[in-house]
């Protein structure tokens, strides 16, 4: 009996031996491909390292104007403007903690509209349409002024939500259906649509034809078009000047980093003396368009009040200090195309 325990002891070990050289083989395999894949990542992580000390430039102070908020009265601005730019997030509490910090007294009549806007937007996002229809209906005319198609395509959605209802929501959705009477004559398309997928109700409204009716992006598209609306009833844009000022900086200043460079490169002194105006014009894309601007092709200057663009008989427009400049002897000749005239003659044009 002791040998056969002692036999059985062997054999345990043995296995015990077996198993032990697997699992570390395993481990050994396993800590091998971590290694490798350690070194794949390392690589990567630092070619970012690399590419963001090549690209990024933390001194930006050759391409910003000195001393632009030493004053109390921009510092009282920017602080404005991010307290607004807080508002419209509905970050609430962080603006009230900013204008108590800064000392900036904010109007109760300018945070309300706020308040009510994100109030709103938040019952949209969990796809709550009420509060946005009261908001729609009490301010119908002033939306009807604006050519606004918000409130009907509030009145749409809550009948979509009830088709999503299936066919017990069929006849409170029939009863609705009147809401759509005072916006028939101009959506009378969309309204044969919605009231024919009723047709398809008892089947599933997603097995019919009217399937597109049920898309989840019509919610972040009533989000846009009420904070459209919203910003144009309260007199303000869409997005915040905080917003459109930080986009525009990322878009300009590469360029303007650029520029720098190129110009300390060349030794091109006297080219960008002034850092309130700049050197070229810098593309910002058709959303940064909010008015006409033109830009005088002889003298490379923005036109203004005092210095206006003039409209030559030629049809080549320049501006006034330029047709100052180019007058000779009573005459000036185009610089665009040898027709000769009247200084006089040049009308001011008005964009």
């Amino acid at each position: 009996l002791r040998i056969w325990n002692l036999c059985v002891q062997d054999a345990d070990l043995s296995v015990l031996h077996q198993t032990m050289a697997q699992c570390c083989k395993e481990i050994k395999e396993t800590v091998q491909m971590l290694a490798s894949r350690h070194k794949d990542i390392h690589g990567s992580v630092s070619k970012v390292g690399k590419a963001i000390d090549r690209n990024f430039d933390a001194e930006v102070s050759a391409v910003v104007a000195e001393n632009v908020w030493d004053s109390p009265e921009r510092q009282k601005y920017l602080s404005e403007t991010i307290v607004e730019h807080l508002y419209r997030q509905g970050m609430l509490s962080v603006a009230e903690d900013l204008s108590q910090e800064s000392g900036v007294v904010i109007d109760m009549s300018m945070k309300q509209p706020f308040l009510e806007l994100n109030r709103i937007l938040e019952a949209l996002r969990t796809q709550d349409l009420r509060p946005a229809l009261e908001w729609a209906v009490t301010n119908r005319q002033r939306l009807l002024d604006l050519n606004s198609t918000l409130e009907f395509k509030l009145h749409r959605l809550y009948f979509i939500s009830l088709l999503n209802g299936g066919i017990g929501k069929q006849q409170e959705a029939l009863q609705y259906a009147r809401h759509f009477q005072p916006f028939a004559s101009q959506h009378q398309r969309d309204i044969q649509i919605l009231m024919g997928s009723l047709v398809y109700l008892r089947h599933g409204i997603e097995n019919s034809p009217y399937r597109s009716l049920l898309e989840t992006d019509q919610w972040a598209e009533i989000c846009n078009i009420f904070t459209r609306d919203a910003c144009s009833l309260l007199g303000l844009s869409v997005e915040s000047p905080l917003s459109v000022s930080f986009a525009s900086g990322c878009m300009a200043l590469p360029v303007l980093m650029n520029i720098k460079q190129v110009i300390e490169q060349r030794q091109c002194s006297g080219v960008w003396t002034h850092k309130d105006e700049l050197p070229i014009e810098i593309e910002l894309g058709k959303k940064c368009w909010y008015h006409s601007v033109f830009a005088c092709p002889i003298l490379r200057q923005q036109t203004s009040e005092s210095n206006p663009p003039m409209k030559l008989i030629c049809g080549h427009v320049i501006s006034r200090d330029a047709l100052n400049k180019l007058t000779n002897a009573g005459k000036l000749k185009c610089p665009y195309c040898p027709m000769e005239q009247n200084p006089s003659d040049a009308k001011q044009i008005f964009f």
